[in-house]
């Protein structure tokens, strides 16, 4: 049964390095909407691309303010904190239960 805890183990922490490097990209591209950034730039086109699946059906249901304030990073962030605190944790759980 160490075989499956391990395995369990595994996809929990690939799944939480999976989760970090999203939270990251989110808040670099959270900086970046700060700054006018160039938008030829390879590493802003990646962000731009790899965040907007995510962030444009957030930012469409959200409501928006007088000042142009853009909580869907926020909503995004808020979303990976609860994932790696539920899904992971409960991977975890399993895996040492296998034990």
């Amino acid at each position: 049964m160490f075989v499956a805890s391990n395995l369990v183990l595994a996809v929990a922490r690939l799944l939480e390095i999976v989760c970090w490097a999203y939270f990251w990209m989110i808040i670099a591209r959270a900086v970046l909407s700060w700054v006018n950034p160039d938008p030829s730039n390879p590493i802003v086109r990646f962000l731009y691309r790899a965040t907007e699946p995510v962030l444009r059906p957030i930012r469409d249901r959200l409501p928006t303010f007088q000042m142009g304030l853009d909580l869907s990073p926020m909503i995004v962030l808020l979303a990976i904190y609860f994932l790696e605190s539920f899904l992971i944790g409960s991977l975890r759980d399993l895996a040492l239960s296998l034990r």
